[in-house]
């Protein structure tokens, strides 16, 4: 005999009521998630589950947070996200359900995950900021300011961490066009000044020795009985020679031929051997000799650097002794001039961007950064100057 089948009870109505109230509060759980609309948090953490409610969060406030073109977080101190406005979940690619609740970690790579935990530490004092990659959920980056601050909770002891996330991308291409245009810039000036020192070479010294030998020349053919024309014609030689040397000393500080033919090591020394005879100032050369030539950019961008920090030498710093290093690393050249002169205020004098030494820090600091290098400036009234710039070095194929 065949069994008859057993048949399946439907579910008690009241079991079914349940479900579906279920199924309804996870949607107005969704929807309140999506428009910004949650109060409380439950996270899961060390100690158990804990609530955190979200102080501020009456209409007006949220309206102002995600009517904001700038990403706005609360975080645990673990930095859990508790609270994100739709910009950060646009900023990320994911929808806001998933963002809440997740971790701010997961966005960051590890290298800006380890530097921004001393941050979090310090936004309980003063705030802190910082610029990272923030890792989208389809893998793409943008580049973001974060901006720290530690909020003071009411009723509860736990730490909650209030984030602004500021969308750089914008800032960095226009970075980028500023820096190509300046590039741009050193190119056409370095042309020009290259122009200009052939010129001051093949033609004004040319004619200034020139007349200066028609001088000597008159004065040559002057008799006893015409001494003082004669002394005349002897002094406007001395004179049109020293023109002639100046000329020269100016074509060489626009276009440095021995750079050109003999690299950097001879136009450190040739440099230093001419400065000292100018104005007296003891310069010392250390380092090591450069093995090989550098790429041509490098060597020239050491040689702008090394001429604005002697030039600021001679200016302002009524320096005694100046100390000129030149070392090479696998990693790249470091080239550092040192005075024991009066000092200055590196920051007031950028910020101020007041006399010829600003614009001149402003300079070097582009040369070196046309190059992909770093220049920075250690000094203090009455303590002296100490300018390092460091180009990376490229390997060989």
């Amino acid at each position: 005999m065949k069994k008859a089948p057993e048949k399946i009870a439907p579910a008690p109505s009241r079991e079914v009521a349940e479900l579906r109230a279920r199924l309804a509060e996870a949607d107005e759980t969704l929807r309140a998630i999506r428009h910004g609309e949650v109060d409380t948090v439950m996270v899961a953490g060390k100690q158990g589950r804990q609530v955190f409610t979200l102080q501020g969060a009456e209409l007006a406030y949220r309206a102002l947070i995600e009517s904001m073109n700038e990403g706005a977080l609360t975080l645990t101190a673990d930095k859990t996200i508790l609270y994100a406005n739709q910009c950060f979940a646009r900023f990320v690619k994911l929808p806001l359900e998933q963002v809440i609740g997740s971790s701010f970690r997961s966005f960051l790579s590890v290298e800006d995950s380890a530097t921004l935990r001393p941050h979090m530490k310090q936004a309980a004092h003063s705030g802190a900021k910082m610029q990272m990659m923030l890792h989208a959920g389809d893998g793409s980056l943008r580049p973001v300011q974060i901006s720290v601050r530690e909020l003071a909770g009411k009723n509860t002891d736990a730490v909650i961490i209030g984030m602004v996330v500021t969308d750089m991308t914008e800032a960095r291409r226009t970075e980028e066009m500023l820096r190509a245009l300046t590039n741009r810039v050193v190119q056409v000036q370095e042309a020009e000044r290259g122009r200009v020192a052939l010129e001051l070479h093949d033609h004004i010294t040319q004619l200034l020795c020139a007349i200066g030998f028609r001088s000597q020349t008159l004065a040559n053919k002057l008799s006893a009985r015409d001494a003082p024309a004669k002394k005349e014609a002897i002094a406007l030689g001395k004179l049109l020679g020293g023109a002639a040397e100046e000329v020269e000393r100016i074509s060489r500080h626009l276009r440095p031929g021995v750079l050109d033919q003999l690299g950097l090591n001879a136009v450190l020394r040739a440099t230093s051997r001419e400065f000292t005879q100018r104005t007296g100032v003891a310069i010392a050369l250390t380092g090591v000799e450069l093995a090989t030539r550098l790429p041509h950019d490098t060597e020239l961008a050491l040689y702008r650097v090394l001429q604005e920090a002697l030039r600021n030498v001679e200016q302002h710093a009524r320096a005694k002794n100046v100390n000129v290093s030149l070392s090479q690393s696998d990693g790249g050249v470091q080239l550092a001039i040192g005075d024991d002169g009066v000092g200055f205020d590196p920051d007031r004098r950028l910020t101020k961007r007041k006399g010829k030494r600003g614009l001149g820090l402003l300079g070097m600091r582009e040369r070196a950064n046309y190059v992909g290098g770093a220049l920075t400036v250690k000094s203090a009234p009455r303590a002296g100057t100490v300018i390092k710039v460091r180009i990376p070095l490229v390997p060989a194929a």
